[in-house]
């Protein structure tokens, strides 16, 4: 048998030509495919992880000088919910 890419003779049983490296027979299987990830799952966790700061230093500076608010309290587990659910979805609607 010759190669198919050098024309070197090779044995017949041979899986790759000794002196090009060249396959004698295609792939029984096919590399995956690299997906590349949406730019909008890191605009979602830069925006969270903006939110979230904002939020500590405001409870931060609140404990300080007085109480927080109930209402920013739901506030603040009401944005990092649905920044989970968020990711949770985008990474589900790519499979």
């Amino acid at each position: 048998m010759n190669c198919r890419s050098c024309g070197t003779e090779i044995a017949d049983k041979a899986l790759i030509c000794y002196r090009c490296g060249t396959a004698t027979t295609e792939a029984k299987f096919k590399p995956a495919v690299v997906q590349r990830r949406s730019p909008w799952s890191l605009i979602v966790s830069l925006i969270a992880i903006v939110v979230l700061a904002l939020a500590a230093l405001y409870i931060r500076q609140a404990e300080s000088g007085g109480g927080t608010s109930r209402l920013f309290n739901w506030l603040a587990v009401a944005a990092a919910v649905l920044v989970v659910v968020v990711r949770a979805y985008l990474r589900r609607r790519k499979r």
